[in-house]
């Protein structure tokens, strides 16, 4: 049995730019963390006592014999790809799906990362990475970037540059106390709403009308994050001044497309700052899912007032990535007709 322990993201700035669409043309950077909220992949070979040859368990259950009959498509393609066959497979996770912490990614790294174990061979975090990237993107045709992938696998706080059809991760150097004071500032809500983030990107996908527009914010919000690292990195900067770039960031990524906000979430925002948080954003592609705001401590008491009626989720960040935390080899021989 094999179990792994993949971390949620928190995409800070320069989100949209990680689309290859546009990164090979403009270059792209983002600044995003990973913090300990997980999900958790367990597979293990099922015994051939059953009807059936595959036991998946996530929000459904699919009782399978074959690849074709899998429904969700994730599973599908990575069983497909990896050539696994009669398994066991269950999914749990701390946070919801479809909720802007890029969780069909993490969970694309920990099934990957769980299929290799299992298989008895080694990925490392970037092998993860691109086939995650591969599997969503070109098997399953999902519109996004390369963000959240890459995150799920790596794991930390990290600055990732993208061009010419690769990317380059660089951890952001900061001392302890500085990014605990950055994880104190930071309060996390969730909305309640949920919506797929592929569904999010085709409604934000530009016409030829908007085109121009869209690029223009994307590349200032591309060069915010050069400022945000800047904030981060320098001991001497008031680290309350990244509060003040996540929200003009966030008024930038609002112009990109009419699924990124709602009145709604437009509503909660205005309410958050004007108890007195610095500024914040909508986490993932946008449309619903959770709001983070950057407070001072002594403001915190009132932005927690003003979310009463939302849910709060503390959370701590995280370094480790993607990582196997339950390793129990099986003997397993394949089928004949698996050879």
């Amino acid at each position: 049995m094999i179990i792994t322990q993949t971390p949620f993201r928190m995409s800070f700035l320069g989100g949209g730019t990680d689309m290859p669409e546009f990164f090979n043309e403009h270059g792209g950077a983002v600044l995003s963390t990973t913090f300990d909220k997980y999900c958790y992949v367990t597979v293990r070979h099922l015994p051939r006592f059953f009807d059936w040859k595959t036991h998946i368990t996530y929000s459904k259950m699919e009782y399978v014999n074959s690849y074709e009959e899998i429904q969700h498509p994730l599973i599908r393609n990575a069983m497909k790809m990896l050539d696994m066959h009669e398994l066991r497979l269950t999914y749990d996770a701390d946070l919801p799906a479809r909720s802007g912490l890029g969780t069909s990614s993490s969970f694309a790294v920990g099934l990957l990362n769980a299929f290799y174990c299992l298989k008895g061979k080694y990925a490392d975090k970037r092998k993860l990475a691109d086939q995650a990237i591969y599997v969503e993107r070109d098997l399953c045709r999902e519109a996004g970037g390369w963000q959240d992938q890459i995150a799920a696998a790596f794991g930390g706080l990290n600055r990732v540059d993208f061009r010419n059809s690769s990317y380059d991760v660089r951890p952001i150097i900061i001392s302890p106390e500085r990014k605990q004071q950055l994880n104190d500032n930071l309060l996390m809500f969730f909305t309640g709403f949920t919506r797929m983030s592929s569904d999010i990107q085709k409604a934000n996908a530009a016409t030829s009308e908007t085109r121009e527009k869209k690029i223009k914010l994307l590349v200032e919000m591309l060069n915010l994050v050069d400022e945000a690292e800047a904030v981060l990195t320098d001991k001497t900067r008031n680290l309350d001044d990244f509060g003040s770039i996540l929200d003009y960031t966030w008024n930038l990524k609002r112009g990109t497309g009419s699924a990124v906000s709602t009145e709604h979430i437009d509503e909660l925002y205005k309410k958050g700052i004007q108890a007195g948080a610095l500024g914040g954003k909508l986490l993932g592609a946008g449309g619903g899912g959770f709001l983070v705001f950057y407070v001072q401590p002594e403001r915190q008491e009132a932005v927690m007032e003003a979310m009463k009626d939302l849910l709060y989720i503390p959370f701590n960040f995280e370094n480790g990535g993607s990582r196997v935390v339950h390793y129990e080899p099986e003997d397993y021989v394949p089928q004949e007709s698996e050879k």
